[in-house]
């Protein structure tokens, strides 16, 4: 693992609306979390493919922040808190009118039986 600059760094905008890699892949999430590093938006744990959490062991980055609407809290992969931080630099979600889960369009109708 590399791990390099500021463990939260408050500048870096978001890579996007939904899980890089999920929208990439045409995969679909359950709820989002953003890296306080560098702003990679990856699902979260319930989701099938745990992006996030993939990208905290790729790159040992190690807070994350929810990503959704009205949420604001942090966690941290090395000890498991949960707890709060400074406002990271817009957007600190994805768009309200962005389905949960998403993408739109790219749930299956069976999703319930396919989460962790």
């Amino acid at each position: 693992m590399t791990d390099s600059g500021p463990v939260i760094n408050v500048e870096v905008p978001a890579t996007g609306t939904g899980c890089v890699e999920c929208l990439a892949a045409g995969g679909w999430w359950v709820h989002l979390r953003r890296c306080a590093q560098c702003g990679h938006v990856g699902c979260c744990d319930t989701s099938p493919a745990q992006h996030a959490t993939a990208h905290f062991r790729n790159t040992g980055h190690p807070i994350i922040q929810s990503f959704e609407p009205g949420e604001d809290w942090f966690y941290d992969y090395r000890d498991g808190a949960v707890g709060s931080g400074p406002e990271l630099a817009a957007p600190t979600s994805h768009p309200e009118t962005q389905p949960v889960p998403g993408p739109a369009g790219g749930v299956p109708a069976d999703w319930q039986t396919k989460v962790n």
